[in-house]
């Protein structure tokens, strides 16, 4: 069973974990591989998400097939339900959840914001009320260290404050120096095996703030660096711009995560920053919704246009979906409101982002990243309908 951290007076430099293989001559963008003690991951990496445990629709056998080989699970979420304990003495998360590769876990920081309603921040750690019964639990940051520690994981994120787009100056600097107090709490941590504490650079849409943080916890010797409060209700156009500014000011020799973004095209825009690792829920929440991504823009199923096409939703794609079944049939099922329609629908959006990388690190490789991805990019954006 796994051990929890214990809490020396000072934090030592880990050492990074991470190795860049290649860079692309007309950009940022990087080929590399993430050590875990479940695997190599080749990056840069789509990493489906699986809050509670499991990828929405899917078996981890699916998952596996479509070439994942991280996931990301939610600590906050398993601490309420089933609870760390229980996961804990049925053999960690991995043995929990029946999957072999590995598994990075939220910390939490991002409930501080859509929860808002229903937690408090004081300095100590956040108290929230669940919002499943109402309880009330107590996190400190050492506490949600320690419980991705008995949950077993491979890849922790510390906790941290995160703030909506519309939060004023003030507000997102207070967030951001008490992110840092906790970031150097939680550095102090000796993490049991071989597992990796990343830090999280805040400072909202402000990239002074975004450079100052993201010295500031390069400070600590992370061995990897998310960015996290992007993509929560601003303009996509100021999230490239505060990316890569940011990533820009980040330790060449650790991954980058740009956490909870986003679309397929802009994942290849994020790429070419030099970001390594992505997370989002798009294609399994536009999945179970009906809403397919392809090379030629998203096909909505519920559109009555689709309901005679015999065509597959993209032509040049090999998942189970595009090889055996129709738009028409596909459509049907989602109208129907089929559990099927969704569980199809969802294979091929997890098969498709994780496709994309794939391609995206081959393209690295060659030195022809650049051109590939602003083709690839005009063909979604040309082709996407109302």
């Amino acid at each position: 069973m796994p051990s929890t951290p214990s809490e020396p007076s000072a934090a030592a430099p880990r050492p990074s974990a991470f190795e860049v293989l290649a860079v692309d001559p007309s950009s940022s963008a990087r080929r590399g591989r993430l050590r875990t003690a479940h695997g190599e991951i080749e990056t840069p990496v789509f990493m489906p998400v699986a809050t509670a445990g499991t990828v929405k629709g899917l078996t981890p056998t699916q998952v596996w097939e479509q070439g994942a080989r991280i996931l990301l699970a939610n600590t906050y979420h398993l601490i309420l339900r089933p609870g760390v304990e229980i996961v804990a003495e049925l053999g960690g998360l991995h043995r929990f959840m029946a999957w072999d590769g590995a598994i990075l876990t939220d910390s939490g920081g991002f409930q501080v914001m859509s929860l808002s309603e229903l937690c408090v921040v004081r300095e100590e750690g956040v108290e929230f009320r669940s919002h499943l019964d109402g309880s009330k639990i107590f996190l400190r940051p050492e506490d949600v260290v320690a419980a991705q520690c008995r949950l077993g994981v491979d890849v922790l994120m510390p906790l941290d404050v995160c703030v909506a787009a519309t939060d004023g100056r003030s507000a997102v600097e207070d967030a951001m120096e008490r992110t840092t107090r906790w970031a150097e709490r939680q550095a102090a941590l000796e993490i049991p095996g071989d597992r990796h504490l990343y830090g999280i650079v805040q400072g909202g849409l402000e990239i002074d703030l975004r450079r100052r943080h993201a010295s500031q916890l390069a400070a600590f010797g992370f061995p990897g660096y998310a960015v996290g409060g992007l993509s929560v209700g601003e303009d996509r156009r100021m999230t490239r711009d505060v990316a890569a500014e940011t990533a820009a000011a980040l330790p060449a020799d650790r991954s980058r995560y740009l956490m909870g973004v986003g679309l397929p095209q802009d994942l290849l825009r994020f790429v070419g920053l030099g970001y390594d690792q992505f997370d989002c829920v798009l294609p399994t929440r536009n999945g179970r919704n009906g809403s397919c991504f392809t090379r030629n823009g998203r096909v909505n199923l519920r559109l009555a246009r689709h309901a005679r096409s015999s065509a597959p939703l993209d032509d040049r794609c090999a998942c189970y979906t595009c090889s055996r079944f129709s738009i028409g049939y596909l459509r049907h099922l989602t109208t129907s409101g089929e559990m099927l329609g969704g569980q199809l629908a969802t294979l091929h959006n997890v098969h498709f982002y994780l496709d994309l990388m794939t391609q995206a690190r081959a393209h690295i490789e060659q030195g022809d990243y650049t051109a590939w991805a602003d083709s690839v990019i005009e063909q979604i954006e040309g082709g996407e309908r109302p």
